[in-house]
């Protein structure tokens, strides 16, 4: 699975990740982000999700546009065993695009093209 982050360069981007929960007992995760470029990905509202039984759960997930290259990360989900349960390890690839550049601000100036 590919979770893809597009926008503008410096934008930050934010995507939620659903889990859901098919056990009548409480399953936890911590999230971790491994790869050449996990630093331009980051967990805003912290990196562990409980998810309730029979429900689902949110981990939020957002990326900050630094390079005009695409950025690529790994997320990885790890059980943490709540109340006896041990659930799967999820893992999620993650990759960022710029799709377009505006600029921050404008100068105009004027200047002869070039001198003898």
């Amino acid at each position: 699975n590919t979770i893809e982050f597009t926008g503008a360069l410096h934008a930050t981007v934010v995507k939620e990740v659903r889990l859901r929960n098919p056990s009548s007992n409480t399953l936890a995760y911590n999230a971790i982000l491994v790869g050449r470029d996990a630093d331009d990905f980051s967990f805003p509202k912290g990196n562990t999700v409980s998810i309730p039984g029979t429900r689902q759960g949110f981990i939020t997930v957002e990326s900050t546009m630094r390079f005009l290259r695409p950025a690529e990360a790994l997320l990885i989900l790890i059980s943490n065993k709540a109340g006896g349960t041990d659930g799967a390890t999820l893992t999620f690839s993650l990759k960022s695009e710029v799709k377009n550049i505006e600029p921050l601000g404008m100068i105009k100036c004027r200047s002869p093209c070039y001198e003898l």
